[in-house]
């Protein structure tokens, strides 16, 4: 994994903002550092014009966070994993109890509020992941590989709900190694390699303005090369 190195970014409100790049590229320290996970070691970043040196807990209330990783207890039932993280996130009461059943029928949930998420298969898990990060509305969203390990339907009703949230404000920063899906979901992206930013721009722009480039993979083999990432 790299370290970073003197990179600079400027994310806008209301943008679908995809952060690529192969393993180890720098991506999940990057991540880290933006959700207060890591501190940095130099520099500085704001969001929504709060520093997060003075103001952490103020950002910790306005971010989600969906990790790639499940982030459920499996012997509980989906109701009440998200119960439990919408109280961690101050939601009580009719308030919470709405807007988890809401969620849960929307991603095609709600006839399984009450199984085990060790009785669910990835795409409804990854499903009760997603909604766990969201149900405080958050002003922005980080989300580490979405969509990886699920069937179409998942991650078509997945993708699509992402596109609602982002249409009703939420701004939304994403990773994935599936440059097809970032290529149609985003509308700008940074490509990361050893800890620096290499390219960043619309889908089409980047591809326009790389020789011979018919998509985005085009775009990443061209900046990124050939070489494996294997590491241990």
């Amino acid at each position: 994994m790299y370290s970073l190195n003197d990179v600079s970014l400027d994310i806008n409100q209301g943008e679908i903002f995809g952060l690529l790049g192969p393993n180890g590229a720098g991506k999940t320290t990057l991540i880290s550092m933006l959700c207060g996970l890591i501190k940095p070691s130099s520099g500085h970043f704001t969001i929504d014009g709060l520093n997060y040196a003075g103001h952490s807990s103020k950002i910790k209330k306005i971010i989600g966070v969906v990790p790639q990783e499940y982030a459920l207890y499996p012997t509980l039932t989906a109701r009440e994993n998200l119960h439990y993280f919408g109280s961690m996130y101050g939601l009580k009461g009719s308030e919470l109890k709405d807007k988890v059943i809401e969620t849960l029928d929307l991603l095609g949930l709600l006839k399984f509020a009450d199984k085990r998420i060790e009785t669910f298969s990835g795409g409804m898990k990854r499903r009760v992941n997603l909604i766990a990060g969201i149900l405080h509305n958050p002003k922005v969203l980080f989300l580490d590989e979405p969509t990886v390990g699920v069937d179409v339907q998942s991650k078509n009703a997945i993708i699509d709900y992402l596109k609602l949230l982002n249409q009703n404000g939420t701004t939304i920063i994403y990773t994935s190694h599936h440059l097809a899906e970032a290529e149609d979901f985003c509308t700008t992206i940074a490509i990361l390699d050893q800890g620096k930013i290499y390219a960043q721009g619309t889908p089409s722009g980047l591809i326009a303005s790389t020789e011979k480039a018919r998509n985005l993979e085009d775009v990443f083999i061209s900046l990124t090369g050939k070489d494996l990432r294997d590491d241990i």
